[in-house]
Protein backbone atom coordinates (compact mmCIF):
# COMPACT_ATOMS: atom_id res chain seq x y z
CA UNK A 1 0.00 0.00 0.00
CA UNK A 2 0.93 3.64 -0.89
CA UNK A 3 2.69 5.15 2.00
CA UNK A 4 0.03 8.56 1.41
CA UNK A 5 -2.64 6.48 2.04
CA UNK A 6 -1.61 4.50 5.12
CA UNK A 7 -1.23 8.12 6.98
CA UNK A 8 -4.87 9.52 5.99
CA UNK A 9 -6.12 6.06 7.15
CA UNK A 10 -3.95 6.21 10.28
CA UNK A 11 -4.76 10.04 10.83
CA UNK A 12 -8.65 9.36 10.08
CA UNK A 13 -8.62 6.84 12.75
CA UNK A 14 -7.00 8.92 15.42
CA UNK A 15 -9.84 11.78 14.65
CA UNK A 16 -12.76 9.10 14.95
CA UNK A 17 -11.31 7.41 17.86
CA UNK A 18 -10.37 10.36 19.74
CA UNK A 19 -12.60 10.98 22.99
CA UNK A 20 -14.52 14.07 23.09
CA UNK A 21 -14.63 16.19 25.90
CA UNK A 22 -18.15 17.25 27.03
CA UNK A 23 -16.92 19.69 30.14
CA UNK A 24 -17.84 23.34 29.41
CA UNK A 25 -16.05 26.23 29.53
CA UNK A 26 -15.68 27.79 32.75
CA UNK A 27 -17.59 31.09 31.23
CA UNK A 28 -20.49 28.79 30.78
CA UNK A 29 -20.20 26.59 33.81
CA UNK A 30 -20.28 29.74 36.02
CA UNK A 31 -23.33 31.37 33.97
CA UNK A 32 -26.78 32.00 35.89
CA UNK A 33 -29.64 29.22 34.14
CA UNK A 34 -32.30 31.58 35.62
CA UNK A 35 -32.19 34.65 33.77
CA UNK A 36 -35.93 35.20 34.63
CA UNK A 37 -38.16 32.97 36.85
CA UNK A 38 -42.04 32.09 36.37
CA UNK A 39 -44.85 32.61 39.19
CA UNK A 40 -47.01 30.11 38.41
CA UNK A 41 -46.09 26.11 37.41
CA UNK A 42 -49.23 23.95 37.96
CA UNK A 43 -47.56 21.75 40.48
CA UNK A 44 -49.11 18.25 38.28
CA UNK A 45 -47.52 19.48 35.10
CA UNK A 46 -43.93 18.91 36.87
CA UNK A 47 -42.23 15.71 36.19
CA UNK A 48 -38.86 16.53 38.06
CA UNK A 49 -37.70 19.61 40.11
CA UNK A 50 -33.30 20.56 40.02
CA UNK A 51 -32.28 23.00 42.89
CA UNK A 52 -28.66 24.33 41.47
CA UNK A 53 -26.34 26.82 43.56
CA UNK A 54 -23.65 28.67 41.79
CA UNK A 55 -21.07 30.74 43.46
CA UNK A 56 -22.09 34.25 41.66
CA UNK A 57 -25.84 32.94 41.11
CA UNK A 58 -29.11 33.56 43.41
CA UNK A 59 -30.39 30.01 44.36
CA UNK A 60 -32.04 28.37 41.26
CA UNK A 61 -35.23 26.00 40.98
CA UNK A 62 -35.62 24.37 37.47
CA UNK A 63 -38.39 22.28 36.94
CA UNK A 64 -38.68 20.03 34.44
CA UNK A 65 -42.24 19.72 33.25
CA UNK A 66 -44.05 16.04 31.42
CA UNK A 67 -43.47 17.54 28.38
CA UNK A 68 -39.62 17.74 28.47
CA UNK A 69 -39.68 21.52 28.91
CA UNK A 70 -37.47 23.20 31.26
CA UNK A 71 -38.48 26.51 33.66
CA UNK A 72 -36.88 28.50 35.66
CA UNK A 73 -39.44 28.85 39.43
CA UNK A 74 -39.06 31.56 41.40
CA UNK A 75 -38.04 30.09 44.54
CA UNK A 76 -40.36 32.57 47.00
CA UNK A 77 -43.52 30.40 45.02
CA UNK A 78 -45.46 29.57 47.96
CA UNK A 79 -46.01 26.41 46.97
CA UNK A 80 -42.49 25.71 46.79
CA UNK A 81 -41.85 27.00 50.12
CA UNK A 82 -44.26 24.54 51.49
CA UNK A 83 -42.19 21.81 49.41
CA UNK A 84 -38.96 22.90 50.71
CA UNK A 85 -40.13 22.54 54.35
CA UNK A 86 -42.34 19.49 53.98
CA UNK A 87 -38.85 17.70 52.41
CA UNK A 88 -36.56 19.15 55.11
CA UNK A 89 -38.65 18.20 58.02
CA UNK A 90 -39.08 14.41 56.45
CA UNK A 91 -35.38 14.60 56.43
CA UNK A 92 -34.94 15.43 60.21
CA UNK A 93 -37.54 13.19 60.75
CA UNK A 94 -35.67 10.09 58.91
CA UNK A 95 -32.44 11.43 61.10
CA UNK A 96 -33.88 11.19 64.27
CA UNK A 97 -35.27 7.60 63.56
CA UNK A 98 -31.38 6.17 62.28
CA UNK A 99 -29.96 8.20 65.43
Amino acid sequence: MDVKVLALLALLTMVLYTPRYTAKPISLVERCWCRSTLHTVPQRSIREIKFLHTPNCPFQVIAKLKNNREVCINPKTKWLQQYLKNAISKIKKSRKRSD
